[in-house]
C-alpha cells in the first residue's frame, strides 16, 4: 500500500474527526484494502469490502464529517482499524 493512500486511511480514525480528505484520494486508499467502488445512479458511489457495503454521495471534492464518521464505522464493521495498517 502507498504512504499517502496509508496516511488517509489513518485519517478516517484520526481525533478529532479530519475534515479535508478529498473524495478521491478515500477512494483510491479504499480500492489498496481490495473495496471494490461502484458508480450509482446520480452522484452515489456504492463501495464494497469483505460482504459490507456502504454508499457515499460524491456531492463535492471532499468528503464531509459525517461521511467520514460514516466510512469509520463501515471500515470498522469491515473488521479494520488504524492498526491494521502500521505507519512506514
Amino acid at each position: 500500500m502507498h504512504q499517502h493512500s496509508r496516511k488517509i486511511l489513518h485519517a478516517f480514525f484520526a481525533h478529532p474527526i479530519a475534515g479535508n480528505i478529498d473524495f478521491k484520494d478515500a477512494e483510491q486508499a479504499l480500492v489498496g484494502l481490495g473495496a471494490v467502488v461502484e458508480q450509482k445512479h446520480g452522484n452515489k458511489v456504492e463501495i464494497t469490502l469483505h460482504g459490507q457495503k456502504a454508499t457515499l454521495h460524491h456531492h463535492n471534492h471532499t468528503l464531509t464529517r459525517e461521511d467520514i464518521v460514516h466510512v469509520r464505522k463501515w471500515l470498522e464493521s469491515c473488521g479494520i482499524t488504524a492498526e491494521s495498517f502500521p505507519e512506514a
